[in-house]
């Protein structure tokens, strides 16, 4: 069996630094707010490039923490607009209607996934505030014109960075590139933790502050509450663990790039849809992604030969029951991707053996 993702495995590849981790945290009796937490923010932040990291419970809220952090600092005002991919996971939506704000929808490019910055001065008018680009699947998704466009129209652009640690644009990391980014570390990403996590980056220092401020409790000193805060903090745990794997991040991300060069180079079966081998610019493969009119039966076919395959995203935001306001728009290059995706293996601890028998498969498919 082709496991689509073995954590098993990719946890034993550092398991006795885990383990000792874990031993350290543990024989501490300290587990939130604590060394390990501190260390972390520090590493992360000198990693991707950014003064500040803040350390939270998961990615949905560093999402709704930068939002609300920029509410509460004036930037943004409840009703405000901000742009958002439509093809993205729902959780980049949730964050901005979560704060009283309103997405607008724009369509990705369909060779890159990513939101096309050729539609998104079509979408601006006086209540949009920000663009929030989400670096979906592993890749970039900045460009200059994207941050021409914020700088012109005097923009906040957010990045949601939850699938793409250690992306580079040229030699900047994503999660640097714009005013603030949001990062999951929930298990099966790139860098993940033993559950979930998150963590916010930016460069700047109020910005930070009020997040930090809201995300415990909303205090700017011992029990003495400037905002009406929530519980939004990493452990201790998590960060000790993600501090471990922090040092292997890039060359897992190296296994991966490898892994998909494999695919884009020998996939051939005119059924499917790769991406071009373009693709593997500014990308850590958090996700390999192909487009197939017969995505069920490909799928059927390929755990019939012991593969396991997800699906990324089968329903876009824009038309989930949550949010039936938006029902009725037609989006449809989103609506063809969730209606065509299929994710195939990739991860840092594939064997060429596995690779060759997922490419065997989707070649023998028809």
């Amino acid at each position: 069996m082709v496991k689509y993702l073995d954590l098993q495995k990719i946890t034993a590849l550092r398991g006795e630094q885990i383990k000792m981790a874990l031993d350290r945290v543990s024989s501490s009796g300290i587990y939130l707010r604590g060394n390990e937490t501190k260390l972390f923010e520090t590493e992360y932040a000198q990693f991707i490039g950014s003064s500040h990291c803040v350390g939270v419970a998961n990615g949905l809220d560093a999402l709704r923490l930068i939002i609300r952090a920029y509410i509460e600092m004036g930037r943004l005002s409840y009703g405000d607009k901000i742009i958002v991919p439509s093809n993205t996971f729902i959780a980049s939506v949730l964050a901005i209607t979560d704060n009283g704000l309103e997405p607008v929808f724009v369509e990705p490019d369909i060779d890159t996934f990513q939101i096309d910055s050729n539609l998104l001065e079509h979408a601006i008018d006086k209540k949009v505030k920000a663009v929030m680009i989400v670096h979906l699947y592993g890749r970039c998704a900045y460009n200059q014109r994207i941050a021409n466009i914020c700088d012109k129209q005097n923009l906040l652009l957010i990045e949601d960075n939850a699938q793409a640690h250690g992306c580079l644009y040229f030699k900047q990391r994503t999660g640097s590139l714009g005013h603030a980014a949001a990062h999951s570390f929930y298990p099966g990403k790139n860098l993940g933790a033993f559950g979930d996590a998150g963590a916010v980056t930016t460069s700047d220092s109020l910005l930070a502050q009020t997040v930090r401020a809201i995300s415990n409790y909303g205090e700017n000193e011992r029990y003495e509450c400037r905002y009406r805060g929530v519980n939004s903090r990493l452990d201790e745990i998590q960060a000790a663990i993600l501090r471990i794997k922090l040092n292997y991040l890039d060359s897992d991300n190296n296994q991966r790039i490898q892994i998909a060069r494999y695919y884009i180079e020998n996939i051939d079966n005119p059924l499917v849809k790769v991406p071009d081998m373009e693709y593997l610019e500014k990308n850590v493969f958090h996700i390999f992604p192909l487009l197939t009119t017969k995505r069920d039966q490909l799928r059927e076919f390929m755990a019939h030969k012991g593969i396991e395959t997800l699906i990324h995203y089968p329903l876009p935001p824009h038309k989930q029951q949550c949010y039936s306001a938006w029902n009725h728009l037609s989006l449809p290059i989103a609506e063809m991707i969730g209606d065509r995706e299929l994710s195939l293996p990739i991860s840092p601890v594939m064997t060429l053996q596995e690779m060759e028998q997922t490419v065997r498969a989707v070649n023998e498919f028809g």
